[in-house]
C-alpha cells in the first residue's frame, strides 16, 4: 500500500486523537479519513449520485382529479 505523507497542526492532531481515542496521529487520521469515506458511501446510497440526477425532475404524471 503506497503511503502519503501530510504535515497538520499539532493541536488538530492531538485534538483527533483524544476524540478518537488513539494513541498516535496516524492512527486517528486513518480512523477519521475512513469514517468520511463511509459516511459519504452511506449518504450516496441513500440520496443517489450525479447519475441519479433524472430521478429528480418534475416529470410525474399529473394527479387524478374527480
Amino acid at each position: 500500500m503506497a503511503q502519503v505523507t501530510v504535515t497538520i497542526d499539532a493541536n488538530l492532531a492531538i485534538d483527533v486523537m483524544m476524540l478518537a481515542g488513539t494513541k498516535n496521529p496516524q492512527d486517528a487520521v486513518e480512523l477519521v479519513l475512513r469514517d468520511y469515506l463511509a459516511r459519504g458511501r452511506r449518504t450516496e446510497l441513500r440520496t443517489g449520485d450525479a447519475a441519479d440526477a433524472h430521478r429528480l425532475t418534475m416529470d410525474r404524471p399529473p394527479a387524478q382529479e374527480g
